[in-house]
């Protein structure tokens, strides 16, 4: 509708985006749902808000708030212009500390008022498991209430006064006594007393339907918090004041065991009059590994809290001693609290997927019945779900009766989805029976809407609906939510999806071999879109740089849907906008751990340059720095390394390459190392000692930029017992002779020359086919290594992330992929493993850095972290990524994203480091950004630990070659032995 858009630009200050991305980034929520907006606003206040309503007016286009889009009925979702309030209508206000009040716009997310509460020993009492991304706007217009709203309430109980526009313009402030409340509305409620005040089930929990009994005169009249819970259907919220409570100085967990789920439930009600902060349930198969919980089938998560720490261990005791259970632990320290609450946090993600790796969905998520209640509720479900041959993982705030399920409805089908009908009626009738609420936190949206009159009756819902017409009259706002709904198996996200297999280049074992089934692990809880990296998580990047959508996993997910669905984004793999959405994806594979679903964002991009460049010219940088490997190989054989370093660091000569190659002019090409780490190798190694063969994998970092990492590991293996050896470099053709060890002159003849390679470069810029090709012909190396039993030691952690899984995914059918890959050791857990009985020189130091992403997401830091502690190297590793990301950082038009991401954690952790610290970065990106960036030298700790080594024994390090090794510096180049 370009005269609607023109309208809204000259009408309003903020942002307008009627292309085919801003309206592709918010057609979904975390729902089962998708509409495909008109046009997406940004409002910069309350009176572009007024300027967007009366435009729309104008013209009957349905007006959409929308806050942080994690909610799981589908009302953030719309086909009219939604109002976006998270980019600049987002700001706290003010705070008084005294009156224990805060101002908050709508776009404000909820962590950024509890960071702000936190140094008065306050906090905003509801707390979702989304707590990093909803906006109180959001939690407004839901009703949200979280872990601890047995102790603090809902959203509702924390409102004191909303600032409201009407979709008619008119401005209200809504309070108590009536305060703000729309002409009609107190009639309609006199009118209606005795009906109000018996149409409501007494629960804590019941979020479903207008508040409208908060309107009585027993309730105060408030018709602020009779506004709480109408999601965006009676007016748009500007601006509210809400109240904050006072934070407990210390808290305990106690985390009780029960055999199962129904006895958890039974026990949560009796443990109430004990004053928990919270009371959460989850049974085990949520929990990926049940390590470090006590024993049981089933645990309530509940919290005290005290004046002191004894105080709160002392009331978790008491909990645990009137608990009848299997076992019990209490948790008094924050960072094991913080562990644990994070199983339960990411549940709503994890329980995405069945324990089977198969697909369960939102619906039914919160319905919520009372306490005493749900042991019963329970059983029940449970029998509702075989009798329709369906599978869920309940867990929830059992103290509160609300229970939270994703259940495995087949919604691609219209049998499944005919089933999630027919399932979904008999749920309602089945919650209504034990005095429940259809939702107990997340609102009805249009999946419990249409179900209403089961819980409510026909005439409570007719008076809804006139309580809609009172506020909105011309049934503009978020239309077919709550009343007059769409029915609650139309508009399905799935229904778009394509029903053919799509042709892709990698396996996607985790889901199938199927490329959308991939794209679906995105159920849009939007963890990515977190503005700050907590603890040592990574996810999302380039999001918390931009704040833009289409920077966040979620975004970038959504695009790709879009992309698949065809009906947005028309121009599939060749799409434009999802090429510049996931151009500032820095592939740090984050999302791959930090992704309560497993969304593999940097596989995904990978999959789509494949794709996208199929054919076509790439840029200059898929040539230049994805094809890295060839180059240097070709500077080290014709021995242009020392020409090639002089020319870049000759300016006029630097530029022309930057700009040629694509790469970015703020960054200063690295130098190439004289000696290449075989090279060194080869100079004559002494002979092999008598330790287990452990094989050194000469990546091309390693081999070309920073041999002295290779050298100093090699010195720490040795030093630890361990025999060394590079991999082949001599490729046989044929088939082996006689019993695959013995030598054939004509096989060394028509052997073939090679170096092992990952394939890093090539994936990470989407040349699937050369990746296979220099993958097939590494395993070919790798035949007579795959033949022993030896490890395969990787140093670089981008590099052994690509062979644990790259590999594998892009080659499922060469089975010697899978055996690489299971071979394949860090340089810790090769020690650890290989040499349990070694111990490290003590360097008693602290020391700083970053866990490197790809480590961080596939292959884990807990060895690292031994050793660094068996070392005596002190301190705790900074979350996020250093920004570099292989060649992201290096590629032009990426250097102030780059930059960004270093300064959000790493480079303010090393200029804060103690004296003496060791900077310690196991990645060539994060010691080259280092270096770029700070003027820091970053090391590998195989390097700290050599140097320590040498410091110790005053000599220098002891030689030792395996098979491999000798016959390659004898010139069958690694032909043979095996």
């Amino acid at each position: 509708m370009p005269d609607l858009e023109h309208e809204l630009r000259k009408a309003v200050r903020g942002d307008v985006g009627f292309d085919v991305a801003s309206r592709a980034l918010v057609t979904m929520d975390a729902s089962n749902y998708r509409r495909v907006p008109i046009g997406v606003v940004a409002p910069r206040d309350a009176a572009d808000v007024a300027a967007v309503l009366e435009v729309c007016r104008e013209r009957g286009v349905p007006v959409v708030p929308r806050g942080g889009g994690t909610s799981i009925a589908g009302q953030a979702t719309g086909v009219g212009v939604v109002l976006d309030f998270t980019r600049h209508m987002n700001r706290l206000l003010s705070l008084d500390p005294g009156a224990r009040t805060a101002v908050v716009q709508p776009g404000l997310v909820l962590d950024r008022l509890q960071e702000a509460a936190a140094p008065h020993g306050l906090r905003f009492g509801p707390d979702p498991s989304t707590h990093s991304r909803c906006t109180l706007g959001g939690m407004i217009g839901n009703n949200s209430c979280g872990s601890h709203s047995v102790a603090w309430g809902t959203t509702a109980d924390s409102v004191r006064e909303l600032d409201v526009l009407t979709a008619r313009g008119e401005r209200l402030r809504l309070g108590r006594e009536w305060r703000g409340a729309p002409d009609g509305l107190r009639s309609l409620v006199d009118g209606e007393s005795a009906r109000l005040r018996t149409g409501f089930p007494e629960l804590p929990r019941r979020i479903s339907g207008y508040a409208l009994d908060a309107l009585l005169p027993e309730n105060g009249a408030d018709v602020a918090r009779s506004f709480c819970g109408s999601e965006g259907t009676l007016g748009v919220l500007t601006e509210a004041v809400v109240s904050l409570v006072e934070a407990p100085r210390a808290r305990a967990l106690a985390v009780l065991g029960y055999a199962d789920e129904t006895a958890a439930a039974e026990a949560a009600a009796g443990l109430l009059p004990y004053g928990p902060l919270t009371a959460e349930g989850m049974a085990a198969d949520l929990v990926p590994s049940p390590a470090g919980l006590p024993r049981g089938g089933a645990w309530l998560f509940v919290e005290t809290g005290g004046e002191s720490a004894g105080e709160a261990r002392a009331r978790a005791e008491a909990i645990v001693r009137a608990a009848d259970v299997v076992d019990a632990m209490v948790v008094t320290d924050g960072a094991g609290q913080r562990a644990l609450w994070r199983v339960r946090e990411d549940a709503s993600g994890t329980a995405t997927r069945m324990p089977d790796g198969s697909e369960a969905w939102p619906g039914w998520e919160d319905c919520a019945v009372p306490p005493a209640r749900l042991g019963a509720y329970l059983r029940d479900f449970r029998a509702l779900l075989a009798a329709h041959g369906l599978r869920g993982t309940p867990y929830g705030h059992f103290g509160d009766g609300c229970i939270h399920v994703r259940i495995d409805f087949d919604l691609l089908t219209a049998a499944g989805v005919a089933r999630f009908r027919r399932f979904s009626e008999e749920l309602a009738e089945l919650v209504t029976a034990h005095g429940g609420s259809l939702s107990g936190e997340h609102g009805d949206g249009q999946a419990r809407a249409e179900l209403l009159p089961t819980m409510y009756g026909a005439d409570m819902v007719a008076l809804f609906e006139r309580a809609k017409g009172v506020w909105d009259p011309d049934d503009l706002l978020n239309p077919g939510m709550l009343v007059r709904p769409a029915p609650l198996d139309s508009g399905l996200r799935f229904s778009v999806l394509p029903r053919e297999p799509v042709d892709v280049a990698f396996g996607y074992p985790g889901d199938g071999g199927d490329f959308p089934a991939a794209v679906r692990r995105c159920v849009g809880v939007a963890k990515c879109r977190t503005t700050t990296a907590a603890g040592p998580a990574v996810m999302c990047p380039s999001f918390r740089v931009t704040g833009e959508e289409r920077h966040s996993t979620r975004g970038r997910a959504r695009l790709l849907h879009e992309m698949l669905a065809g009906e947005l984004v028309t121009d599939g793999w060749r799409s434009q906008e999802v090429r510049e959405a996931l151009d500032l994806c820095l592939s740090c594979k984050g999302c791959r751990s930090d992704c309560p679903v497993g969304v593999d964002m940097a596989t995904y991009k990978a999959e789509f340059l494949h794709h996208h460049y199929a054919g076509r010219r790439r840029p200059a940088a898929h040539y230049s720095m994805g094809r890295l490997p060839v180059w240097l190989r070709w500077a080290s054989r014709t021995r242009a390394v020392p020409l090639l370093n002089a020319l870049a660091r000759t300016r006029p000569v630097a530029w022309a390459v930057k700009r040629a190659a694509g790469i970015a002019p703020e960054r200063t090409i690295p130098r190439l190392a004289r000696e290449t780490f075989s090279r060194w190798w080869r100079r004559g190694r002494p002979a092999p000692g008598e330790g287990e063969l452990v094989v050194l994998w000469p990546d091309t970092f390693t081999e070309h930029l920073s041999p002295s990492v290779g050298r100093a590991a090699v010195r720490v293996l040795e030093a630890a017992g361990l025999r060394v050896a590079l991999p082949p470099t001599l490729r046989m053709r044929g088939r082996p002779v006689g019993d695959a060890r013995s030598r054939s002159a004509l096989r060394l003849l028509t052997a073939r020359r090679g170096r092992v390679c990952c394939g890093l470069t090539y994936v990470s810029t989407g040349q699937l086919d050369h990746a296979r090709v220099v993958l097939r012909r590494t395993l070919d190396l790798m035949e007579p290594v795959l033949e022993t039993g030896a490890p395969v030691v990787v140093l670089e952690p981008s590099c052994a992330a690509a062979l644990r899984t790259d590999l594998p995914d892009l080659l499922p059918d060469d089975p010697r992929a899978a055996r690489l890959a299971a071979r394949v050791l860090t340089f810790a857990e090769t020690l650890e493993r290989h040499a349990p009985d070694w111990t490290p020189p003590r360097l008693d130091r602290p020391a700083v850095g970053q866990t490197h992403c790809h480590q961080h997401a596939v292959l884990g830091d807990a060895p690292d972290r031994r050793l660094r502690e068996a070392a005596g190297l002190t301190g705790e590793p900074v979350g996020g990524c250093c920004g570099l990301a292989g060649d992201f950082g290096f590629e032009k038009g990426h250097f102030e994203v780059s930059e960004r991401c270093a300064q959000e954690q790493l480079l303010p952790a090393v200029r804060e480091a103690p004296p003496g610290a060791v900077v310690l970065a196991d990645g060539y990106s994060c010691r080259t950004q280092l270096e770029q960036l700070a003027g820091v030298r970053g090391r590998h700790l195989a390097e700290v630990l050599a140097e320590a080594l040498e410091e110790g024994s005053g000599e220098a390090g002891s030689g030792a070659s395996g098979p491999f090794g000798a016959s390659e510096a004898s010139g069958a180049s690694g032909a043979s032995g095996i």
